[in-house]
């Protein structure tokens, strides 16, 4: 046998194996991905209900969330869009999709996203006219990248009911304190607006608790200014004029 057919037929096999290996992979990519998909949505459905403080556990994540309502909001002018189904709308794809989303000037962009998606996402709990709590998503930048979370409001839409986040890169220990549930058991009772304006902030240090301000501010993370401003800012930019502040303040007037 020459040296020739050896090689060839090494070569063959090899290419019979990547034939049958990509076969393979295809296929369990394709028999997985309902699974795959199915997991994304109970992630998603346990991080809101978790900043909104609803999260039991024992309770099947789906049956937790049975009561809450996803819609989507023109951001501009903060009404309901009934033919957007929030179900499967993906709203960071949106932001980063020139048809769907604006670029937004260095003075706008208080929460560093670059890019604002002209439609959001809004979680309701109960009525949608009279909602027992309305969870918002928020995003903005940290230390080290971008942090994703939700901001829950109870039915006041004046009243911060929680807050999580379920991705950034922030430093354990130090930014990475905002997964703390001691800090985070912080939020809950705060107020996020002084009549029509903005008004809760993290602070650098501890919150004065005698002081008049005290119910719109919260304690900043220790060792960590940058996450702490960047936490501070992105809450402010998704509950003002730029982000869910239209639509709050329709939800708040009974016009959404």
């Amino acid at each position: 046998m020459s040296n020739k057919d050896t090689v060839g037929k090494t070569i063959r096999v090899a290419l019979a194996l990547c034939i049958v290996c990509s076969v393979l992979v295809s296929a369990a990519a394709v028999i997985l991905k309902p699974a795959q998909e199915a997991n994304v949505q109970e992630d998603r459905q346990r991080n809101i209900l978790a900043a909104a403080g609803l999260l039991e556990a024992g309770v099947p994540v789906s049956e937790q969330f049975a009561n809450i309502t996803a819609r989507a909001v023109d951001l501009d002018s903060g009404a309901f869009i009934e033919d957007v189904d929030a179900d499967i709308f993906d709203q960071l794809a949106a932001a980063k999709d020139p048809a769907q989303s604006g670029r937004l000037d260095s003075e706008t962009d208080t929460a560093k996203i670059g890019r604002r998606e002209n439609v959001g996402l809004v979680y309701i709990v109960g009525d949608a006219n009279e909602p027992e709590t309305v969870i918002i998503p928020v995003r903005g930048a940290g230390l080290w990248g971008q942090m994703y979370g939700f901001l829950a409001l109870e039915s006041d839409i004046e009243t911060i009911a929680g807050i999580g986040f379920y991705e950034h890169k922030e430093t354990p220990g130090l930014g990475g304190e905002v997964d703390n549930p001691r800090w985070k058991s912080l939020w809950p009772g705060k107020s996020a607006f002084r009549g029509d304006e903005v008004a809760i902030e993290v602070i650098k240090g501890s919150v004065d608790r005698e002081s008049p301000t005290a119910a719109y501010k919260v304690d900043g993370l220790s060792g960590a200014t940058l996450t702490t401003r960047g936490v501070s800012n992105l809450v402010q930019f998704w509950l003002g004029d730029d982000g869910y502040g239209p639509f709050l303040s329709s939800l708040k007037a009974g016009e959404a």
